[in-house]
């Protein structure tokens, strides 16, 4: 079932269709370096990147100071193709060494700063990085005069972006010059960024950089834009709120649990955040109540969800503001030159997301079993059990589950992610995973394991819990098990929730059924 692609609600001008079926933008630069060239020659005086409380540079200084970079890098014997892993946290140093990489025709391998000791090694030895930029250390500087810049071709790697490896050992994601520069375009025209070369544009980094969202959706995509991206070294919801009036911010993207601790923060009535015009939410489901509020919030701005993957380059769909408030629980409309389709759907249109585009990445490096298993036919297989539901725009996608998550009660198929968007509505409610518990006679039950608003008492928050969600599940989907927590919800090293860890607990309120 692949979804009718008549209607579209954003911009699908200059796009052609190749050989292999796959639309593609006219137009896009050769590779990333050929992007910071033009945008360096364009606008040398702007500020290109800020680490929120130290120092910037301009597009030329980005350049120069990114050509010293290479040149060091030449100097210590990487060359074309070579991985160069970048082992530090967000700031200046990391988009200086990312671009050093690129301009010394490297592959850039972004490293998670939250991987013990044991991961990093594995994923360094995986990629056979023949460079580590290290904290603490001086990045690699030399004299650039009279070397050229990189020029990669369009289909070259250009990044590993590895997966947090919720199941077996991370992946490394290949992710070429294409899909880079595909998902730029994708970013500016789903989230309908003015391309006026008099505005001023300014994204706030959160976010980790290791991950496509920061670096690609955001950093890249300010390039792009000739404007600057101001990066958090770590996030905290007081530094947000000050950079915002601060550096004129007009793009904000974020997770939920960010945006919820931002809004709750005092000072966020007393700050000015007059100049921004996009705010974009993803990661995790999404409360329709903060959808709300986001929108009441920012007065001024388009709201919107984008959903990808570290598969897909970040945006492969995105739910813009007309339906944002409507439809909080999906993730949009396919992407410009993006095709979603449902493998094996059941009678209720759900089965396995898959996706095809140039976005798409090229693989898992070093490792063609899992690429054959994942990449079928042009299709990437997501794992994500969804539907996509047809409105007059087109098809919207729902993220129903992941694969492995789905519970089956005694025969039923309860998908965890629709129990979790129903429970998120509820006003005490900061966090929410479902899991199957299991149950001699049933096979498995629903469980719900939630962070509740500061305050509430869990004798309290279970049955008002379990009646609210009476109100909007089936009754064979109501949680009959319920933990509160006192902390965050367990997620691994790339933000991901550690079910596995959720399945095994026993401190559950058994709840009696009607």
């Amino acid at each position: 079932m692949q979804h009718d692609r008549g209607h579209q609600p954003f911009d699908t001008s200059g796009i052609e269709t190749g050989a292999d079926g796959i639309r593609r933008y006219t137009g896009l630069r050769r590779n990333v370096v050929a992007l910071l060239s033009d945008v360096a020659g364009r606008y040398p005086e702007r500020t290109a990147v800020v680490e929120f409380g130290g120092g910037s540079v301009t597009y030329a200084e980005l350049l120069e100071r990114g050509r010293r970079v290479a040149a060091g890098l030449r100097a210590a014997g990487v060359g074309p193709g070579d991985r160069v892993a970048l082992c530090i946290g967000n700031g200046l140093e990391w988009v200086l060494a990312y671009w050093g990489a690129h301009l010394a025709g490297a592959i850039v391998v972004p490293m998670n700063t939250r991987l013990a000791e044991a991961e990093a090694q594995y994923v360094l030895a995986d990629c056979g990085a023949a460079y580590v930029v290290r904290p603490g250390e001086p990045l690699p500087d030399a004299d650039p005069d009279g070397v050229p810049d990189a020029d990669r071709e369009p289909r070259d790697v250009a990044a590993l972006f590895y997966t947090s490896g919720t199941t077996g050992r991370p992946k490394g994601a290949m992710v070429t010059q294409e899909n880079v520069l595909t998902t730029i375009e994708n970013v500016v025209r789903c989230r309908e960024l003015d391309r006026d070369p008099a505005l001023h544009h300014a994204t706030l980094i959160s976010v980790p950089l290791f991950h496509v969202t920061g670096c690609l959706s955001q950093l890249m995509t300010q390039v792009e834009l000739g404007g600057v991206a101001v990066v958090m070294p770590q996030f905290r919801p007081a530094d947000f709120l000050a950079a915002v009036p601060e550096h004129r911010i007009t793009l904000i993207t974020s997770v939920p649990t960010i945006y919820e601790l931002v809004l709750r923060h005092p000072g966020f009535a007393g700050t000015d955040v007059s100049t921004v015009r996009t705010v974009s939410y993803g990661g995790a489901p999404i409360a329709p109540e903060l959808v709300r509020r986001l929108v009441e919030a920012f007065p001024g701005a388009r709201v919107g969800n984008g959903f990808g993957l570290s598969e897909t380059s970040a945006l492969a769909t995105f739910l813009p503001h007309e339906y944002a408030a409507e439809h909080a629980d999906a993730v949009g409309f396919a992407a410009p030159v993006v095709d979603v389709r449902i493998d094996r759907p059941d009678p209720a249109g759900v089965g396995e997301l898959l996706v095809r585009g140039p976005n798409v990445v090229a693989g898992y490096w070093g490792d063609p079993a899992r690429t054959a298993e994942t990449f079928v036919d042009g299709w990437l297989r997501t794992g994500d059990v969804a539907r996509i539901d047809e409105v007059p725009a087109g098809g919207i996608v729902r993220i129903v589950d992941r694969a492995k998550d789905m519970i089956n009660r005694g025969g039923e198929n309860v998908y965890s992610v629709e129990v979790e968007n129903a429970l998120a509505e509820h006003p005490d409610v900061v966090e929410v995973a479902v899991v199957g518990v299991a149950d001699p006679v049933m096979g498995e039950k629903v469980g719900a394991v939630v962070l509740p608003r500061d305050g509430v008492a869990a004798e309290a928050l279970v049955p008002d819990l379990v009646a609210f969600a009476r109100t909007r599940l089936a009754d064979f989907k109501v949680p009959q098990f319920v933990r509160v927590l006192d902390g965050p919800l367990p997620r691994n090293a790339g933000g991901k929730v550690l079910k596995a860890r959720l399945r095994q607990a026993t401190e559950w309120i058994e709840v009696p059924r009607r």
